[in-house]
């Protein structure tokens, strides 16, 4: 039974019917096509000023940004792919393999970490510059800090787990892995909004009203079960504004930035809100929970057929992380993609609940003013960094949903 687990061809059927299933999910769960839009016009909602102020913005951002990007993807690879991974690990002189493991995954991110710094200070000045960021820098620095401890965290307990796998099984430790690394992502993404999201803001009931009943009225009506609106303080770092649906089951949570709800009219903020539950009511946590469960055991019978029994080898832990990175990179297009329709479907949603074109249109033109939103990204960006569509293309949504109920919705800009 064993000779038979570990045979060559094991892995690649595996690999092969999870390559299938994660494309049938994909292609069932992604809604392609939801109405047909004419092409988005900035210009016609957006001033000649507001049109000059974000493409201002973008130009001094960018060139700090995609650098700091550039540097993240490209420290792990050389380190990992080159004889820098062994030596880093050799030098630690830590025994055993498994503590010394997670030591060697904190010690890359946090080389890649510092690396950053230089150009993610100059990005962060640019949104201080701008009025986006405001968060001092000592926040500035405890983010950065937990960010790099929870991902090095969750890496290091992934790289552990396989290694101790290979070296038990050598041959055949890409089954027990993938369903590992799989149950890992479940878990991750039901307890995310409990562990994680509490680590960067505090988050309170919204306070009993008018608003409050509003969104509950309405989530009620859309056949959504809420028990509560949080609010987070996301005020103590941006002055953009944002709304989120996170977690699965007990752990689903609606939460709004505090910033949304100081200026922003009520009618559009019911519109972010209905946005928010049309996330819910499709299900699209547990939906994208799915495709990164079958995703990641995919990924990891590829590992498989990439080291094979060199998993076992600790030494090898900087070749795993620059694989992961790989992977990662990879992915992301497909993964813009996929959320990009989901976003229009959550769009689409929120107008057929609250009927409302006009402010539809207003609000996508305020938040993207506000959050110095890019109107008309280059291609390679859009592909890989795009999670959600434009505002110009999610205006121009609202205004054709607009003209097939009968609504017309006039361009915003100024003539």
């Amino acid at each position: 039974m064993v000779k038979r687990a570990s045979s060559p061809w094991a892995p690649r059927a595996a690999g092969g019917l999870l390559a299938l299933a994660l494309v049938f999910t994909i292609a069932v769960t992604t809604p392609w096509h939801l109405i047909d839009l004419p092409k988005p016009a900035a210009t016609l909602d957006f001033t000649t000023a507001e049109i000059a102020r974000q493409n201002a913005f973008r130009h001094e951002l960018l060139k700090w940004s995609t650098t700091s990007w550039i540097i993240s993807v490209v420290v792990p690879l050389v380190i990992g792919f080159s004889p820098l991974g062994r030596r880093l690990y050799d030098a630690l002189r830590i025994r055993p393999w498994f503590l010394a493991v997670p030591v060697a995954v904190a010690g890359i991110a946090l080389i890649t970490n510092l690396l950053t710094v230089p150009t993610d200070v100059l990005a962060q000045r640019v949104s201080v510059k701008y009025g986006l960021a405001v968060e001092n820098w000592r926040l500035w620095v405890w983010d950065r800090g937990v960010n790099w401890a929870i991902t090095s965290l969750g890496v290091a307990v992934v790289a552990v787990v396989l290694i101790a796998l290979a070296k038990r099984r050598r041959q055949g430790w890409w089954l027990p892995g993938a369903i590992a690394a799989g149950l890992l992502v479940l878990g991750v993404s039901f307890a995310y909004p409990v562990l994680i999201e509490p680590r960067f803001n505090n988050f309170t009931s919204m306070p009993a009203g008018a608003l409050r009943n509003d969104f509950l009225q309405l989530a009620a009506e859309d056949g959504v079960p809420v028990k509560d609106v949080l609010v987070a303080d996301a005020s103590k770092r941006t002055t953009a504004l944002n709304a989120y649906v996170s977690g699965f089951g007990s752990t689903r949570r609606l939460v709004v930035y505090d910033t949304l709800l100081k200026d922003t009219p009520p009618a559009q903020v019911r519109l972010v809100v209905a946005h928010e539950l049309g996330h819910a009511a499709e299900d699209d946590v547990l939906h994208g929970t799915l495709i990164g469960v079958l995703g990641t055991a995919f990924g990891i019978t590829l590992l498989y057929l990439v080291l094979g029994a060199r998993m076992a080898d600790p030494r090898r832990t900087g070749v795993f992380v620059a694989l992961v990175v790989v992977a990662t990179t990879v992915a992301s297009p497909v993964q813009n993609l996929v959320s990009r329709k989901i976003e229009a479907r959550a769009d689409y949603h929120s107008l057929r609940l609250t009927n409302d074109p006009r402010n539809f249109v207003a609000m996508q033109h305020d938040l993207a003013v506000r959050n110095i939103s890019g109107l008309a990204p280059s291609r390679w960006r859009y592909w890989m960094f795009a999670s959600h569509p434009t505002s110009p293309e999610r205006i121009t949504m609202g205004r054709a949903w607009g003209e097939q109920n009968g609504i017309t919705v006039p361009p915003l800009a100024k003539r």
